[in-house]
């Protein structure tokens, strides 16, 4: 493909220029085109790009490009067309009126992408050095970033379109050397020359890959090349033997027609083979390489079965890629062959229809003419919902036949990409706000958001984020997020990793002031108790918890007996069980119910009774205390009250087992943390009216919009308590549920 020169001498070169531009197109395109270049030159005049080539010769460049992809004429026209917005704030208004909505469109998509330049130049000059400590972050970055330019696509075209003016570009830097050149050709290789290969564009693609080379690595490419030229004159004659040889074979075979010649040489592929494999020039197969294109499918395996007949295969250098597509569904037969001389032939065997999709793509699939069959449509329409599953893939297309499992993959649409101030590029589900972004970024940055700026304007914290736009977080110094960010009604968080961090902050906030309350309700029992200085951990030790915020969150709670903790305090013993508070040993004159089960191990036909204390249910493990004139009173495993008895009397302690047959009703109680808010009890309530739970004693406490109840149910089994508790954990404001 020859560049455009950037002027155009004589009225005959202007028309064979247009000719050439509309190639393939009926009269009325090509008229309509011709209109285009010449609104274009009015418009543009000599104006220049930030690379100092005449936007005139760029957009005529570009549209050579997309003529030699063979796209469609409004391709084509918004090629020549592409700088109009930058310079009438109505050009995509006036585009429309003078060309048509299709073109105006992509002429949209293409001023859409040009503004995200600044940020990608930015953020690859400013990572170049991190990532260098850090590729595999670098690399991350580098593939969200690529994912965010296709996600403000609606058209793939436009995508065509960026590739085509990179290309382009690339061109005008080889004809005028710059020092930007290098940064440009770094950007083409991380972000460009990947999306070509993506969508297999190889006629752009080793294009884009060959010129960066050479800007970026000069010497390097300078050798290779001088090395292929040394070779040139013996490498031309043997690819005309070859050729030769093969037509010979395959007319004798009765493939009468196939075209065959030599393959052309991309230096970067050789270099990147050279350095990926460590092996020398001589050794890269596919330095001498021919191209086999025949009709039919079936003439591909005979031209196979050809070649390995003149030379020899080299082992585990074949490759199916007809019954088995690489992921971009680039479909030809490889092989490499040793040759007599001692050197390696590369070939490449593929139909016409192979070779078109090969060398355009994407592009050989894109058609929009009039009076196209429906049946067509829905094929092709179908083809690119597939493309644009490709375009989310994370890894380079490798040589896999998987992809139909990636064609099941997340849509493309379903994320969006926005960038700090920093340059980094974020992803997040569609329909997330700045809260849900500042989380994203960092958790301490979503506690202290109080407002967001998208593209430098102020916008409320609700406001759904569109990929491309830059987001700032406007923060404070102190404070936490705001409980409306609950509220699903007000719109301020879409992702539930976002809600759990807010959760999570008032949880650790109402912890902080139980502590609190509990300090204070200890402080003064000290006082009553005329112990201001005694040792708190020693104190929650004794009482039977195991550390002193234990002791203080049962204080603010209500559970800490006040009785045991004086006698504790002044230096006594815990009291007796039958000195134990009224929780403990009420009304016990005959077994409740729900003993029928309760095994006393060496011991038959005694008066037991389930501890109120901690109220055990099976299969909870329980032991038993012989209690002064009560019988045996039954504790979980883990009852502080149990654990202080125990360490007080282990005479009285009597191993207990609930047995086989259990049978009855058991009460166990259920304390729920939330945030206050109207109806919230309700909603709990109606848990236990669905899981048909009896509700036999309800305590609840509201402080400084906390809730704190504590739910006394009947049960049968812990699976019913299980059950509940998960289905209260998600009613909207609890932050915690546990079984007391």
């Amino acid at each position: 493909m020859v560049s455009v020169v950037h002027s155009v001498a004589a009225q005959s070169d202007f028309d064979q220029f247009l000719v050439t531009l509309a190639e393939g197109l009926t009269p009325a395109e090509a008229d309509n085109l011709k209109r285009a270049v010449e609104y274009a030159w009015e418009c543009y005049g000599d104006k220049t790009l930030g690379s100092g080539e005449r936007i005139w010769s760029h957009a005529l460049g570009m549209a050579v490009i997309i003529a030699g992809l063979k796209l469609d004429a409004e391709s084509r026209v918004a090629a020549v067309l592409f700088a109009i917005p930058s310079h009438d704030e109505h050009g995509i208004a006036r585009i429309e009126e003078r060309f048509g909505k299709p073109a105006a469109h992509l002429v949209n998509g293409i001023s859409r992408l040009n503004k995200l330049r600044p940020i990608t130049k930015g953020f690859l000059a400013a990572n170049v050095e991190a990532g260098e400590a850090n590729p595999a972050e670098m690399k991350a970055q580098i593939e969200v970033l690529r994912k965010m330019l296709l996600a403000m696509v609606e058209d793939i075209r436009v995508v065509l379109l960026r590739l085509a003016s990179r290309t382009q570009t690339l061109r005008f830097y080889a004809a005028q050397p710059d020092e930007l050149r290098v940064q440009v050709a770094r950007e083409t290789l991380e972000l460009y020359s990947p999306l070509a290969n993506r969508l297999g564009v190889w006629e752009l693609k080793w294009e884009l890959e060959d010129l960066s080379f050479r800007f970026l690595h000069p010497d390097v490419y300078k050798k290779i090349a001088k090395m292929l030229d040394e070779k040139r004159s013996e490498r031309e004659q043997f690819i005309t033997d070859a050729v030769k040889n093969v037509r010979e074979e395959l007319e004798a075979a009765g493939v009468k027609k196939a075209e065959i010649y030599g393959r052309p040489k991309h230096i970067y592929s050789i270099w990147n083979k050279m350095r990926k494999k460590g092996v020398e020039f001589s050794e890269v197969y596919d330095i001498r390489a021919l191209r086999i294109i025949v009709d039919d499918l079936k003439d591909c395996y005979t031209a196979l079965g050809i070649v390995h007949n003149l030379w020899s295969p080299i082992s585990k250098e074949f490759d199916d890629y007809i019954s088995n597509p690489k992921g971009n569904y680039y479909r030809s037969l490889h092989t490499a062959v040793r040759c007599p001389d001692g050197r390696s032939l590369e070939i490449q065997i593929r139909t016409w229809e192979m070779h078109r999709h090969a060398e355009l793509g994407v592009a050989a699939h894109w058609r929009y003419k009039e009076g196209s069959k429906r049946s067509h449509e829905d094929d092709y329409d179908e083809k690119i919902a597939w493309l644009r599953q490709l375009l989310t893939w994370k890894d380079e297309v490798a040589d896999s036949s998987d992809w139909i499992n990636h064609y099941k993959q997340a849509a493309l649409d379903e994320t969006l990409y926005v960038i700090t101030p920093q340059g980094k590029v974020v992803d997040l589900p569609q329909g997330s706000t700045p809260v849900d972004f500042a989380y994203r970024v960092h958790t301490d940055l979503g506690h202290r958001c109080r407002g967001a700026k998208v593209n430098g304007h102020l916008v409320p914290l609700n406001t759904p984020l569109e990929t491309g736009q830059q987001v700032e977080i406007v923060t404070a110094k102190l404070g936490g997020p705001s409980r409306d960010w609950l509220n699903p009604a007000l719109g301020y968080i879409h992702t539930k990793s976002a809600r759990v961090k807010v959760r999570g902050w008032f949880s650790n906030l109402a912890l902080e002031e139980t502590l609190s309350e509990g300090r204070g309700i200890v402080g003064k029992e000290l006082q009553r108790a005329g112990q201001t200085s005694a040792n708190i951990d020693e104190l929650a030790h004794k009482l039977g918890f195991s550390r002193a915020d234990d002791l203080y969150i049962a204080a603010a709670r209500g559970e800490m007996n006040q009785r045991q903790f004086q006698a504790v305090a002044r230096g006594g013993d815990l009291l007796a069980e039958t000195q134990l508070p009224d929780a403990v040993q009420t009304k016990p004159s005959k077994p409740v119910e729900g003993n029928q089960g309760i095994l006393i191990v060496g011991v038959d036909k005694l008066l037991t009774q389930l501890a109120r204390c901690c109220k055990p249910a099976p299969p909870d493990e329980i032991q038993g205390f012989i209690t002064r004139g009560k019988g045996i009173s039954i504790h979980r495993m883990d009852c502080p009250n149990f654990a202080n008895l125990a360490a007080l009397h282990p005479e009285r302690v009597i191993e207990t087992d609930w047995g086989v047959q259990t049978t009855g009703v058991f009460a166990t109680d259920i304390v729920v943390d939330a945030h206050d808010r109207q109806g919230l009890l309700r909603d709990i309530s109606e848990i236990f009216t669905r899981e048909k739970l009896n509700v036999v004693g309800v305590n609840t406490q509201s402080k400084q919009g906390k809730a704190h109840m504590s739910f006394t149910v009947e049960i049968t089994n812990l699976q019913q308590v299980t059950r509940t508790m998960t289905l209260i954990h998600d009613v909207e404001g609890v932050v915690g549920v546990r079984r007391a």
